[in-house]
């Protein structure tokens, strides 16, 4: 029972490389016209400052999930990070994205941490697997296919 709770409490990472610029990957995470295209296009307002909080709602089998951001990180064009809460939930989580330049092209590493308080065992839609399945999703499809189109 103790190894599944210490395995339940990793981080998710996502790791993948982009044939563009680092400047261009930044952008499409942090300015809201890119992220709405490509991540989500509830969000009403967002800004890569420290403090920045913003909340928008998004449905998902028939259940509105309050998505609550505060940005409490931001090195420009290489690391932001914003805790992230689902209004009505328990738990807060911390989404750090960071980005590298290496072999010519731009590498991204999303490290989603505090997952479990989210109580996934109780709310099987903020389960571990599916933070896994969606950041995959998210950063694997939807913005490779947004940054290298």
């Amino acid at each position: 029972m103790q190894t599944a709770s210490i395995a339940g409490r990793e981080p998710v990472v996502v790791e993948r490389a982009f044939a563009t610029t680092k400047d261009r990957v930044w952008r499409a995470l942090t300015e809201l016209d890119q992220m709405r295209v490509w991540y989500f296009p509830q969000i009403k307002d967002f800004r890569a400052e420290v403090g920045f909080e913003t909340e928008f709602t998004l449905s998902h089998k028939g259940k509105d999930y309050i998505h609550q951001w505060r940005v409490t990180e931001v090195v420009p064009g290489r690391k932001i990070s914003y805790e992230w809460a689902f209004g009505g939930y328990p738990g807060t989580s911390l989404l750090t994205i960071e980005l590298f330049e290496q072999m010519g092209a731009t590498w991204l590493r999303l490290t989603h941490t505090g997952i479990e308080t989210f109580r996934g065992d109780l709310f099987p839609d903020l389960s571990r697997e599916n933070f896994v399945e969606g950041w995959t999703s998210f950063i694997g499809t939807s913005l490779r296919n947004y940054l290298e189109v």
